[in-house]
């Protein structure tokens, strides 16, 4: 483990407030905590710190610690310990994570942070001579399939090169970062193959797979019954050959257990059988798209929009914040279904949270909802 310091004092602030935005989330973080135990809400309350600084300082470890009534020792404890907290100024415009774990190493990440050590500066920590950029190594950023791959603040950049990371250097250090779309680098869709995808290329294709399986199991049901109801003995001819009457009455007497036999396939078809549907794309209530804009809105920050459900918004043409805003009743139930939500979308209430996002971005969403996006 690696010993963590704070900064020397000639670069360390005099003093540290929390702005008012950040300052109601801090509020929200300690009553998610019970009575006598609001120290536990020094972590997110030194990300909160950190977010608005940039890096950790130890006036702000103490502003923090006075909060949350607690001796300093234990919030600079918590401070040094967890490498999540940058314990020095970092790159005003770009603080770029490198990882290095095996992976990515084997991908070509030593080559990445050449470039690193020639555009920012030889040594992690240190910022270049702007004050605008600055690196250092870490693992793992949890991305291994696209190795390799950079974090920059909180975005990932995934299947780089050198000349790519470069090109991304330079961006954000002409304070055009963001133009650049977070993800992998050379066209690949999230960790699909770097080919393309090669089986159910089409929402057609995905929905007749659905059936076929549907149809199968429907059809391995009906064929387990069968063997039940053959196994029940026939009388044999009148002319067969003499047989003690009571051998040939005993497997007759084994008969009524067939309905049974057949009574468990017949549920599981039905249940088969009763599975809803997705909604048509050709329904009315289907919300309506649009082509994909210049400047995409990150859905993600809605609660309970994922990559891939952001994926599956795009393909059905919801980009922006201001489309989700405005669905009425029918088109999110149309959207509930579709995404087999059961309510989902209701109970997490994408549309207030969508509204307040796009009247004011996270700023706006704080003021709603008193903390930060998820």
């Amino acid at each position: 483990m690696s010993v963590r310091r704070l900064a020397e004092a000639s670069v360390q602030p005099a003093s540290f407030a929390f702005n008012r935005a950040n300052a109601a989330a801090a509020k929200q973080w300690i009553k998610k905590y019970p009575k006598g135990r609001e120290q536990s809400a020094i972590i997110p309350l030194l990300m909160l710190a950190q977010d608005q600084e940039g890096w950790v300082t130890k006036a702000a470890i103490e502003t923090i610690s006075d909060m949350l009534d607690m001796p300093y020792i234990r919030g600079l404890e918590v401070a040094t310990f967890y490498t999540q907290y940058q314990l020095n100024p970092v790159g005003t415009r770009a603080h770029i994570q490198v990882c290095g774990t095996t992976p990515c190493m084997l991908r070509g990440s030593e080559a990445l942070m050449d470039v690193c050590r020639s555009k920012i500066h030889h040594d992690q920590f240190h910022t270049n001579d702007k004050g605008t950029l600055s690196w250092e190594e870490v693992e793992c950023l949890g991305a291994c399939v696209n190795a390799p791959m950079v974090m920059i603040f909180k975005d990932t950049f995934e299947d780089l090169t050198p000349e790519r990371l470069a090109e991304i250097i330079d961006l954000y250090g002409d304070g055009k970062g963001a133009s650049v779309t977070p993800g992998p680098q050379n066209g690949r869709t999230t960790s699909e193959p770097v080919g393309g995808l090669t089986t159910l290329k089409s929402e057609k294709a995905i929905l007749k797979t659905t059936r076929d399986k549907e149809a199968k199991a429907a059809t391995k049901a009906a064929q387990a019954a069968a063997p039940a109801v053959a196994s029940v003995p026939s009388a044999p001819p009148a002319a067969a050959p003499a047989a003690p009457a009571p051998v040939m009455a005993a497997p007759a007497a084994k008969a009524s257990p067939a309905p049974v036999a057949e009574a468990a396939p017949a549920k599981a078809v039905a249940k088969s059988e009763a599975k809803p549907a997705k909604p048509s794309l050709e329904d009315k209530n289907r919300p309506a798209g649009i082509d994909k804009p210049a400047l995409v809105d990150d859905l993600k920050l809605i609660s309970g929009v994922g990559p891939k459900i952001e994926g599956t918004l795009h393909s059905l043409g919801i980009f922006t914040f201001a489309q989700v805003a405005s669905w009425k009743k029918a088109e999110r139930e149309w959207v509930d279904g579709y995404l087999s939500f059961h309510g989902r979308i209701d109970r997490d209430d994408w549309v207030k949270q969508a509204k307040a996002l796009a009247k004011g971005g996270v700023a706006e969403y704080i003021r709603v909802f008193g903390k930060k996006p998820v």
